[in-house]
């Protein structure tokens, strides 16, 4: 955090921490991982507030599928992609396209310099895939 010139607190730590434990967590689901780190309460609007510090200083992404709240990941500096299960909501990393990459090369442009692609990939779970095969019998 100090590299990224924030001022290091313990809600900080346990948010990125709880970031790091539960890549693809929405909110809710980090404040209750930070609230049982700490011992103490620790405010909704303290949590959205550390997570809009570290998502600006590049320590956090946030993520937000179509159809789905905020989530937030610690995998930050590449070009990687996400894979969403429409039954589950099941949000999985999918690294981009080796070599070339198409994703980051626009038809047009329009000038500008563009240095990520937010693609998303919607599916079925291999968890859901297999509830839904052994429910049709196969």
């Amino acid at each position: 955090m100090r590299g990224a010139s924030l001022r290091v607190t313990s809600p900080r730590v346990a948010v990125l921490a709880a970031v790091h434990d539960h890549p693809h967590a929405d909110t809710d689901s980090i404040t209750g991982a930070v609230r049982g780190d700490l011992g103490v309460v620790v405010s909704l609007q303290a949590v959205y507030d550390v997570l809009r510090a570290l998502t600006d200083a590049g320590l956090v992404r946030r993520i937000q599928p179509t159809g789905s709240v905020a989530r937030y990941e610690a995998r930050v500096g590449d070009n990687h992609h996400h894979v969403v299960c429409r039954w589950c909501g099941a949000i999985s990393d999918v690294d981009c396209a080796v070599g070339y990459t198409p994703c980051l090369t626009a038809a047009d442009d329009a000038g500008y310099q563009i240095d990520e692609a937010e693609v998303i990939y919607w599916g079925r779970c291999p968890e859901c895939a297999a509830t839904a095969n052994a429910g049709s019998g196969g």
